[in-house]
């Protein structure tokens, strides 16, 4: 596979994001849905939605979310809106919380570990998505991007129990780990066929904790911030801040480092790349 274009700049500003979204050529059709973290009340380091206000205006989106499979803000619809409106995400733009209702099931041509995947319903009211992404760590996938953000963050409460039990919700904390990234590689490659090419994907490279947005209590940030990357490739996109973080001469790297390797991440990056939707080598393209 050709190597994918990725897109990077230092300059970690609203108007940044626009030029980034802009620098991919990507004219997204019709109904556009915004997949960002709402962020889970009492994080401290997830993405405030001033910052991404301009560039969700520029495409006209809606900002979309699932529920989460565990306790929490975020766990029931109710819950969800409070905090999308205790966050501001509401004072910005149109939001949608799209397994309010139910649950759509997609299926995974070729899946390792999972043939379906369970999305929020509402996925079906969109044409396609510009995907804002929050890289950092993650107590359990060992980083959080592109990836985690279309697949965990797109399935419904169901889908993400779903997904973390490879298959069995019942195991959403006990099954076998690498089984559970695979998973999310299963999950990613269906909302990408769902939509045909028609996403485009921004990282954000700031406050990079170990821990994920969706801790109410998470570790504040070892290193310093990176940067902005874009691609139409979430699979490259994720390879290059990951690369990124690793080739960084920022002494406070090593918490990150030792969440992502600890975790075994980047197998959710060679497994996604094994199910050819995207691929690992890639261009990097500065702003």
């Amino acid at each position: 596979m050709a190597k994918s274009k990725v897109y990077f700049s230092k300059d970690i500003t609203s108007d940044m994001m626009i030029q980034m979204y802009k620098a991919l050529g990507a004219e997204l059709p019709g109904k556009v849905a915004v997949k960002l973290h709402s962020g889970e009340v009492g994080n401290q380091n997830f993405i405030r939605p001033p910052f991404l206000k301009p560039v969700i205006d520029h495409v006209h989106g809606t900002i979309v979310e699932c529920n989460t499979a565990y306790s929490g803000k975020r766990d029931t619809a109710q819950a969800h809106w409070e905090t999308m409106k205790l966050h501001g995400w509401t004072d910005i733009a149109p939001v949608d919380i799209m397994d309010e209702e139910k649950d759509l099931e997609l299926s995974i041509e070729g899946g390792k570990r999972i043939q379906k995947n369970y999305v929020g319903s509402h996925l079906s009211r969109y044409d396609s998505m510009l995907v804002l992404s929050h890289f950092k760590g993650h107590p359990m996938g060992g980083f959080g991007g592109a990836l985690k953000n279309i697949s965990i963050g797109i399935a419904s409460s169901y889908g993400k129990a779903y997904i973390h039990g490879a298959g069995n919700p019942d195991d959403i904390w006990t099954s076998d780990h690498d089984s559970f990234l695979e998973s999310m590689a299963d999950a990613a490659k269906s909302v990408v066929a769902y939509f045909g090419g028609r996403m485009a994907f921004i990282n954000v490279m700031c406050n990079m904790s170990v821990d994920c947005d969706c801790c109410a209590v998470a570790e504040d940030p070892k290193m310093g911030d990176i940067g902005i990357l874009a691609s139409l490739d979430p699979i490259a996109l994720d390879q290059a801040c990951l690369d990124l973080v690793f080739a960084s001469d920022d002494p406070g790297k090593g918490d990150l480092i030792e969440r992502i390797q600890s975790r075994n991440g980047v197998h959710t990056v060679e497994a996604a790349a094994g199910l050819g939707f995207g691929s690992r080598e890639y261009e990097l393209i500065t702003l």
